[in-house]
């Protein structure tokens, strides 16, 4: 499951620490990226790749913090992270190769 959350500057750090220190959501990959750079909003998006079970329980636990992202800008913003993973693993691979 992937899901992709909306965050207020002003509440990042207090997501992150909600999200990383729980034990079932913390197994999940989290990627936090500033919106700007994505779709030149404010704040920041969250993308959470994982079980069901990891997915459900981050929006359970954050849900008063942050707004889920669906349809297009969802998809869009995954698209512009793994691309940029992408991108970083190519450069790992010019290095080390």
């Amino acid at each position: 499951m992937e899901v992709v959350i909306s965050i207020e500057m002003k509440n990042l750090q207090k997501v992150k620490e909600i999200l990383l220190k729980d034990d079932i959501v913390s197994r999940a990959s989290i990627v936090f990226k500033e919106a700007k750079g994505i779709t030149g909003k404010e704040g920041y998006y969250c993308y959470l790749s994982g079980l069901d079970e990891q997915c459900k329980r981050a929006l359970e636990l954050a849900k008063e913090l942050v707004k889920e992202i669906k349809d297009k800008e969802k998809s869009d913003v995954i698209n512009k992270i793994k691309e940029e993973e992408n991108k970083a693993i190519e450069g790992f691979g010019g290095i080390f190769g």
